[in-house]
């Protein structure tokens, strides 16, 4: 029995204690500092996260063989990510479309910085993912994690009331990383937070996604105008291309001639999350790559996940591992309030008001099979 106790310990490989560190990243164009923070547990998954907008730039995480790869769609540096707005970052004070520019609380209307065709984007031009978060990184029970927090001040892109912000990233031993947004205000206000990565199973965003079996765990979704704001309907998945219930390649699916997937070139389309009864955190979906066996699944308080694949990338900027960046080279999934809430009031309510509290959290897991051999030769055995 000791022997037999003694080989499996050998088998498992030394234990490394979860831990989260900090390092320097750069300076932005403003002469702010930016630090990176690495999450690493002890299986070896590692996660770095940029006090810039809470940037998710890396999430190294095996695929069946055990070998590891960045499975998030990065850019090379820090000027990469201070062009590109929202990229992989975390996503206020309001995620997604407002129509009109603005949106009316409490008899008073508010104006919004807004597109050319009139739609206020993902909290504005200046919005949560160009802005420097304040860290705390903290590891123990076999977890390692980083809350960031940030003052959005009354005004700040037009929206009303101070904002205290916090999101808190946690790294477990089962190769999950959960994501808490909390946020008070004192003053009442509209609150839609979310993150925006990009993901590849693939790693190193070698190859484009199309490949890749999708799942959305949702029986409608929201459609939306030429404009691409929600109407106002619920619409059911049953007999369109966002029917996903059962697991489906991308690619089958993008190539479909539906008027929503024509207009947005691919997947950008809000699916209402199928809630569980008694499931605080019910699964909205699930992505698969064949190739590498990768499986990562997204769980969620939230009441949608708008899943977008890419459809603006043009190979104009290259990514971390080197390659330009094409269309489908991604797919984001932006747990969040439905867009256009502020003005949809069969929508559910993205109002904040003093005394409340605004707590979300969505959980991205990679429950991804490694085979014996595998798990052998990372310990330091023979394959």
């Amino acid at each position: 029995m000791a022997l037999a106790s003694l080989a499996c310990l050998a088998l498992a490989g030394p234990t490394v204690a979860a831990e989260a560190s900090r390092a320097p990243y750069g300076v932005t164009k403003t002469g702010e500092a930016v630090e990176a923070i690495t999450l690493k547990n002890d299986r070896g998954m590692t996660v770095r996260i940029l006090t810039l907008g809470g940037i998710i730039d890396e999430v190294r995480t095996p695929d069946r063989h055990g070998r590891l790869a960045n499975v998030i769609v990065g850019l090379p540096d820090l000027k990469a990510y201070e062009a590109n707005g929202s990229f992989n970052s975390i996503v206020g004070r309001f995620a997604n479309r407002i129509a009109g520019g603005g949106f009316t609380l409490d008899g008073a209307t508010y104006k919004l910085p807004s597109n050319p065709k009139g739609i206020a984007m993902h909290g504005g031009p200046h919005g949560f993912g160009s802005r420097i978060w304040q860290a705390r990184p903290f590891s123990g029970h076999g977890r390692a994690g980083v809350t960031l927090s940030y003052r959005s001040a009354d005004g700040e892109n037009g929206y009303p009331g101070a904002l205290d912000v916090s999101v808190t990233y946690t790294l477990d031993d089962k190769n999950a990383l959960r994501l808490d947004y909390e946020a008070k205000t004192d003053k009442p206000t509209i609150v839609n937070l979310t993150n925006h990565s990009y993901f590849n199973l693939a790693g190193d965003a070698a190859r484009d996604v199309y490949d890749h079996r999708l799942q959305i765990f949702a029986d409608r979704y929201t459609p939306t105008d030429e404009s691409q704001i929600p109407t106002g309907e619920f619409a059911s998945v049953a007999g369109t291309p966002f029917d996903l219930r059962q697991p489906a390649r991308i690619r089958d699916r993008v190539a479909s001639a539906h008027p929503q997937m024509l207009l947005a070139r691919g997947f950008d389309q809000n699916f209402v999350v199928r809630k569980q009864p008694g499931d605080p955190l019910p699964l909205a979906a699930r992505l698969e790559d064949p190739d590498s066996g990768r499986v990562m699944e997204i769980r969620t308080t939230q009441p949608g996940v708008q899943v977008y694949t890419a459809n603006g990338f043009n190979g104009s900027q290259l990514g971390s591992g080197g390659g330009a960046l094409r269309q489908g080279y991604g797919v984001a999934f932006e747990t969040e309030h439905y867009p256009d809430s502020p003005n949809k009031p069969q929508f559910p309510s993205t109002v904040l008001r003093p005394g409340q509290v605004f707590r979300e959290s969505t959980v991205f897991s990679f429950p991804t099979p490694v085979r014996p051999a595998a798990r052998h030769a990372s310990a330091g055995g023979q394959p």
